[in-house]
């Protein structure tokens, strides 16, 4: 068997990850029989030094033709006197949106052996941590019409934020579909008390509720939600939102987990074709000095097994590797701790790496 994979390296440290990432994904070819071929995409910095924009659509047509796409992360201090529509990012919603990707799930779960690393309390932290967002991918205020205008010497800018009946109610479905492989638990995150999008989104949910009689639903405001993430995390199974709140209240949950380069993610929409990515950024002010930690990219090409190749043996073989290894005390600068032994992205990955063959 043979599957393409479109690779998009990325701006500054993240090109670091995502070639020991490859290291691994060969490994696992290695072991599985399962031949991986690397489709080079630029994208964000890269492609904007390239060819003048942050997604060509030549580029777009490359990760089109590929069974699921390895991303990095982009962006970076180079590109951001850029105007809006050049930015770096404005790439990555342009493939979202090109590969029909409107379901972005990220996990929020502390590895037993960063307990000690989370911000929050001892007590809570105890209690568990261990839920998963889903979070619309391509509608809401981020895809609506953008506007700033003068009048009378006044300036007023615009952001519109759509979302029709269709959009919703495929999110939630991912929602309630993934709490049903849970916990059974799908709390939907919205600002009903002022928004009509978020109404529209309340009474879609209530629609699909019977359908879903197995599953425990609730609704929480987003500004309460947020709290609730820091203040009892463990009565989260499932979370479905919107595109913003989403991309705000996974930034959150991430770091409560110890580290924020732990966390994959995954983006999908109807086929099997996905788009895998850490969720942290580009940390430009550590490239090219072998510190970055690159387990959270690493885990999202276990995902991307998991989810896109239907490789379950191998995804969860990478993440036996990546448990085997923090048991043996090694630590990124990240996530650095005292007792532990510190070590760089290269020698990480060797030892996920040696913990991976030794399976």
């Amino acid at each position: 068997m043979k599957k393409k994979v479109g690779v998009i390296r990325g701006d500054c440290s993240s090109r670091e990850i995502v070639e020991q990432t490859l290291r691994v994904l060969n490994q696992i070819s290695k072991q599985s029989g399962v031949e991986f071929e690397y489709i080079p995409i630029a994208m964000g910095g890269d492609a904007i030094d390239t060819y003048g924009e942050p997604l060509p659509q030549s580029e777009l047509d490359k990760a089109l033709a590929c069974d699921s796409v390895l991303l990095g992360a982009i962006g970076g201090p180079k590109w951001e006197g850029l105007p809006g529509e050049q930015r770096p990012e404005k790439g990555l919603l342009k493939l979202r949106k090109g590969m029909k990707l409107y379901s972005n799930a990220r996990p929020a779960k502390i590895w037993p052996q960063l307990s000690e690393a989370s911000p929050l309390k001892k007590e809570i932290v105890d209690q568990g941590i261990d839920f998963i967002i889903i979070r619309e991918l391509t509608g809401g205020v981020y895809f609506g019409d953008h506007s700033t205008n003068t009048e009378n010497g006044i300036r007023q800018a615009v952001d519109i934020m759509p979302y029709d009946e269709n959009e919703i109610r495929r999110i939630l479905r991912i929602g309630f579909e993934t709490a049903r492989k849970r916990k059974g638990k799908l709390c939907l995150v919205d600002k009903a008390n002022v928004l009509d999008t978020s109404r529209l989104y309340r009474a879609v949910f209530e629609e699909m509720k019977p359908e879903y009689s197995d599953v425990e639903t609730s609704v929480m405001f987003v500004d309460n939600a947020a709290m609730q993430i820091c203040k009892n995390p463990s009565q989260f199974d499932v979370i479905v939102t919107e595109n913003m709140f989403g991309d705000i209240l996974s930034d959150e949950a991430s770091e409560i987990t110890g580290s924020i380069g732990m966390i994959p993610s995954s983006s999908l929409g109807d086929g099997t074709r996905g788009l895998y990515e850490p969720i942290h950024g580009s940390a430009p002010d550590i490239a090219g000095q072998n510190v970055v930690n690159p387990i959270a990219c690493i885990l999202s090409a276990a995902m991307m097994l998991r989810y896109s190749f239907d490789m379950e043996k191998e995804a969860e073989a990478i993440e036996k590797a990546v448990d085997k290894t923090l048991d043996q005390n090694l630590r990124t600068a990240d996530m650095m701790s005292t007792g532990m032994s510190l070590v760089g992205t290269k020698e990480m990955t060797d030892a996920i790496l040696a913990n991976l063959e030794a399976l």
